[in-house]
């Protein structure tokens, strides 16, 4: 089943890729919250063919009303059609496509397909994380002081992290984990799952420890579809960074 999700994602990839640069059109859903006509194209696209792979899994999509019976169901498709959607309206690399199927509250096939990056990542609980076929392996330091995080700037408390390339797709910096191409990962902001599902089973996978801000276990298809924060890093820190987010985390609960 992991082949075919991934076929199927990485053929919506090529969708949106081959639309970057033609005529659609963009708009807010809300102050700050962008989305254009190829994130809807790519999200039926989606259902389409994933729903015809597992009919009787729901459905739990950034793009998609959120009205159906999916939270009863054992098994569900959470999907961001485009996550990074701002690098994708301005021509950059930094979104991918994330397809996660999840059964029994937890992941257990994740996939992202970044064609802009000629990246296409994969996870199947228990059998390991991929990109491009390459096994991933987290990156096993030990100290929070230098760890390498994505981010444009940092703030003050945090200037004994070293700050690497960040890419829009929130997914695509916690697979940058996995890959151990960078240490930690932290938001301490209330989000969706669909943004997080599908990366944080590769990140797993590839040794790293995935969890909400407060260091709280992650569940997904959830009713409310939301999740506090995520916080991913090389198993060695995770513990150092939870403690170090805790009281900013806990001001924004």
């Amino acid at each position: 089943m992991l082949d075919e999700i991934a076929r199927i994602t990485a053929q919506a990839g090529r969708i949106a890729a081959g639309r970057c640069d033609t005529a659609f059109n963009r708009w807010e859903k809300k102050p700050g919250e962008l989305v254009c006509d190829i994130d809807l194209e790519v999200d039926a696209f989606l259902r389409e063919h994933l729903g015809a792979l597992d009919p009787e899994a729901g459905w739990l999509s950034e793009e998609t009303l959120d009205v159906s019976d999916r939270y009863e169901r054992r098994r569900t498709w959470v999907v961001d059609p485009i996550d990074g959607t701002r690098d994708y309206l301005r021509g950059r690399p930094g979104w991918s496509v994330s397809v996660a199927l999840v059964e029994d509250r937890v992941p257990v096939i994740g996939v992202l397909s970044a064609p802009a990056r000629d990246e296409l990542w994969t996870a199947e609980r228990g059998r390991g994380a991929r990109r491009n076929g390459e096994r991933l392996k987290a990156s096993d330091r030990t100290a929070l002081p230098g760890a390498r995080v994505p981010a444009e700037q940092l703030p003050d408390a945090d200037a004994d992290l070293v700050p690497v390339a960040k890419p829009n797709s929130i997914a695509l910096r916690i697979a940058l984990v996995a890959a151990g191409e960078a240490d930690l990962v932290a938001t301490l902001k209330w989000g969706f799952e669909w943004d997080i599902a599908a990366a944080a089973l590769i990140a797993e996978e590839a040794g790293a420890v995935v969890t909400g801000a407060l260091g709280q276990p992650l569940a997904f298809n959830t009713a409310s579809g939301h999740a506090f924060g995520v916080l991913a890093a090389a198993p060695g820190i995770h513990a150092a960074a939870v403690e170090r987010l805790r009281e900013r985390a806990l001001a924004l609960v």
